[in-house]
């Protein structure tokens, strides 16, 4: 039996300011773009897998993970 068929529908728990960040990320961005302060609460995003790093003709960017929204 695996995990979600035990637990069914699961949310992940988001604080305002990752929501409000969150909310500005409906495209793909580079992660260069961002404050230090931003930068921290995107680490902490991607550690949740809400957000998502992945390689775009040689650079990396940042993708929404919309399976956890």
């Amino acid at each position: 039996m695996k995990l979600n068929d035990l637990v069914g529908n699961f949310t992940v728990q988001m604080n305002n300011e990752e929501k409000n960040l969150l909310n500005t990320l409906d495209r793909v961005i580079i992660p260069e773009q961002f404050t230090e302060r931003e930068a921290r609460v995107i680490e902490n995003l991607i550690k949740k897998s809400i957000i998502k790093k992945a390689r775009h003709n040689g650079q990396t960017v940042l993708v929404r993970n919309d399976k956890f929204i």
